[in-house]
């Protein structure tokens, strides 16, 4: 009994990380819209300063949690997890370069097809990558409602592309944000199996070590695009970049990756949904965006395609409660 009330507790308090990091990352892609619209840099450049701010701000939190963790009795510590060097290093650079693809494919596709459509094709695609992936890598079945979601999500996707006649869907734009999607399906898958093996502890650490290889990585090609902004507001516009780097990305992450290595990967695409319509919300009330018939009716299709996975993930989890009942 004590064993399923802790379970329930840690199960619950990472829905809820995972809640709050949907949210944060729902106002990044905002964020972003509104430096490329007062200034001339670019999102690799912006990526950079993302992980560049993010690892400073989760570095002062790792050495206040190990100051913290120093003070306490030493019977409290937890035990090393034992987890072999090389496994983890495999896991933080791919981690890296799936958090440097993620979110510099989506600035990009911000910027290329705006706020809206790039958030909901990037979220709205990634739960289809995610299912695929989990059934590839870690058997987990797509079932029927798996198989419509599939087809519900390329439906959308084929709406947006095809019925975006004017400016507002561009299809290097829609591309960007499905190369986006990839990338958040492989961290997320990538976690997910991190969970299962029992390393999930260091959310912090890690997500530390993603930002770190993002920022290496991106340096090249950020001071190839600019790194300091041209811009008539430059205080709004360090405003905007402290933001970005401490709510939607030190904070977010940190909360995602450790909810994520609870949760399964289907219920985290759910979860996720809070991204694409807090920042469709907030492109449309705020930003100025037009949702044409075709944004709509796209945005319909995938948000129907994940619900559809929401469904699946639901009885496939009561299946399983009841088999460990009967058992």
């Amino acid at each position: 009994m004590s064993n399923s009330s802790g379970s329930a507790l840690s199960v619950g308090r990472s829905l809820f990380y995972l809640i709050v990091a949907g949210i944060a990352w729902g106002t990044a892609g905002a964020a972003a819209s509104l430096i490329f619209r007062v200034s001339d840099m670019g999102p690799l450049a912006l990526s950079f300063w993302r992980c560049l701010g993010g690892l400073v701000l989760l570095l002062g939190a790792l050495a206040l949690l190990l100051g913290a963790l120093a003070l306490r009795p030493r019977r409290a510590a937890a035990p090393a997890t034992g987890e072999p060097r090389r496994r983890r290093a495999v896991r933080i650079l791919g981690t890296g370069v799936g958090l440097t693809v993620f979110q510099s494919a989506y600035f990009a596709a911000v910027e290329a097809t705006g706020l809206a459509v790039g958030t909901v094709v990037t979220l709205g695609a990634g739960p289809v990558l995610i299912a695929l992936g989990a059934r590839l890598t870690m058997g987990e079945r797509l079932g029927r409602g798996g198989t419509f979601a599939v087809v519900g999500a390329l439906a959308g996707l084929v709406v947006l592309v095809l019925g975006g006649g004017d400016a507002e869907v561009r299809p290097v734009g829609v591309a960007l944000a499905v190369v986006s999607a990839a990338g958040y399906a492989a961290i997320t898958l990538l976690t997910r199996r991190l969970g299962r093996a029992g390393g999930g502890a260091d959310a912090l650490a890690t997500t530390a070590w993603a930002f770190a290889i993002g920022a290496v990585g991106l340096l090249p090609a950020a001071l190839a695009e600019g790194l300091v902004p041209h811009t008539d507001a430059p205080v709004g516009v360090l405003l905007l970049l402290v933001y970005v780097a401490a709510v939607p990305t030190a904070l977010a992450y940190a909360l995602y990756f450790a909810g994520a290595a609870v949760v399964r990967a289907a219920t985290v695409s759910v979860i996720m949904l809070l991204e694409p319509v807090s920042a469709a919300l907030i492109a449309v009330s705020l930003l100025g965006e037009r949702l044409t018939a075709a944004i709509v009716l796209g945005t319909l299709l995938l948000l129907a395609a994940v619900t559809g996975l929401a469904f699946a993930e639901t009885r496939t989890a009561v299946g399983r409660g009841r088999e460990a009942v009967t058992v």
